[in-house]
């Protein structure tokens, strides 16, 4: 397991040298999702009370404030303790819980009284509307924007590659991206039958009553609404074990990478360049402390959690996926065009509006019209256009600005990011630059492995 980490720690610096890219994001979009996960359980359930702190507070009855204060201690602190290695070992176990807590709870739901069948009410309406809905064709373009959202946003997270850099070989790290998106699959069953045997429930005959949770705009929580009304007392328990687990496996990888990234490009490359081993160590302790306790605080705001999700979860794939993309495949992309995307990114982005902050939108792309709730809404998939022109724009201009430096229609004093192609370093000079590459890598290492020491 120590040689995995090791790997990945020299392969992320190593992407970082190499295409020379930092990720300031990231710490920001970490804090935003610490805060998400304790109180919304994750990133598409921003509005809900689903996760941790909220599965909690309907179960067990317990504030919801004390709910969420507890759920963040235990993460700070396991996080603070084991570094690195508290993230390995018990993601291990989080997934043997998650995997096991939700199918021990599917056939109690399944066989409870106050439930139909869900094949009858699939498609037939009975005490609720049927769970299987259509898609419009004029709403396709939206969910079609929506799938591609999911389905790519999530390329960019640093905590992806936290993961699949920490394979010891190519093959490990293929192997566990194919083998994770089957077992994705596997674990997404149990939600969705939670949600049909909550839509197929005669909540009048439960101590729930009427309205419905979806009635009542409770629908965000119906796993532990499902779980403390429709199965034994002792089954509740177990479903909290799962939802605990899935939240803590996110973020206690969330604390770790924010803090690793605060201390390794802002605090050593700006702030204090000369800054030891043993001070570095307690820069990613304090980080630790100071993301959690910050992402606690946003769990105690309503809208603004869900407004500064939103500006992550778009900027992860209309401004950062086009960025790896180039960086990736492209070997052209330079920082002038890399710029220019980015800009052209946000600002278009701003531009498109956004109903659900009350964003208006200035620039409407086709289709965009009043939706169910009065709210103008872009149905057509405007974010994946964004993220094609950003991404064009990055080739555009990256191309243009390097034949303008390699042509010398501009004087290199004007090369701010030194794009200039110059003359290729000694096999002495490239040992040296490896050497010390090496000798800040096993320093990164150390720190993370062992911020539990003094």
């Amino acid at each position: 397991m120590s040689c995995g980490w090791h790997a990945h720690l020299s392969a992320w610096c190593n992407l970082k040298k190499g295409l020379n890219i930092e990720q300031p994001v990231d710490c920001e979009r970490a804090l935003l999702w610490c805060g998400c996960r304790l109180r919304l359980g994750g990133p598409w359930q921003c509005g809900r009370r689903d996760g941790e702190g909220g599965t909690m507070s309907v179960i067990l009855d317990l504030s919801y404030v004390y709910s969420i204060i507890i759920s963040s201690v235990v993460a700070i602190i396991y996080t603070l303790l084991g570094g690195l290695y508290s993230v390995a070992y018990t993601d291990v176990i989080q997934l043997i819980l998650i995997f096991v807590s939700l199918w021990v709870c599917v056939p109690f739901l399944l066989t409870n009284p106050h439930s139909v069948d869900i094949s009858l009410t699939a498609y037939n309406q009975t005490f609720q509307a049927p769970w299987v809905g259509t898609v419009e064709l004029d709403e396709a373009g939206k969910w079609f924007d929506d799938f591609m959202l999911l389905a790519l946003g999530g390329l960019a997270y640093q905590a992806f590659y936290q993961r699949i850099l920490s394979a010891s070989s190519y093959t490990q790290a293929q192997v566990t991206c194919f083998a994770s998106s089957a077992f994705c699959l596997v674990l997404g069953i149990p939600s969705v039958l939670v949600g049909a045997v909550a839509a197929s429930t005669d909540w009048n005959s439960t101590s729930y009553g009427l309205p419905t949770p979806y009635e009542r705009d409770q629908a965000g929580s119906i796993l532990p609404i499902a779980l403390q009304y429709l199965t034994p007392t002792y089954i509740s328990i177990i479903g909290i074990g799962a939802v605990a687990a899935a939240v803590m496996s996110s973020m206690d990888s969330a604390l770790l990478s924010s803090a690793s990234l605060f201390s390794s490009n802002i605090y050593k490359n700006i702030i204090r360049k000369q800054a030891s081993d043993y001070e570095m160590q307690w820069v990613i302790r304090i980080s630790v402390v100071v993301v959690g306790l910050a992402g606690t605080a946003l769990t105690f705001l309503d809208s603004s959690v869900l407004v500064f999700w939103l500006v992550g979860v778009d900027m992860s794939y209309t401004i950062m996926f086009p960025q790896l993309v180039c960086i990736l495949f492209f070997k052209v992309s330079n920082g002038y065009g890399a710029t220019v995307g980015y800009l052209m990114g946000l600002i278009l982005r701003v531009l498109s509006g956004e109903p659900l902050i009350g964003l208006p939108p200035a620039i409407q792309f086709p289709g965009c019209r009043l939706d169910a709730e009065g709210r103008l809404t872009q149905f057509f998939p405007f974010r994946t256009a964004i993220m094609i022109m950003s991404l064009l724009s990055i080739l555009l201009f990256s191309y243009l600005a390097s034949i303008v430096f390699n042509k010398g229609l501009l004087s290199e004093k004007w090369d701010v990011f030194k794009i200039k192609r110059k003359q290729k370093p000694s096999a002495r000079a490239v040992d040296d630059k490896r050497t010390n590459a090496d000798n800040e890598e096993a320093s990164a290492a150390k720190q993370l492995l062992e911020t539990s020491s003094c």
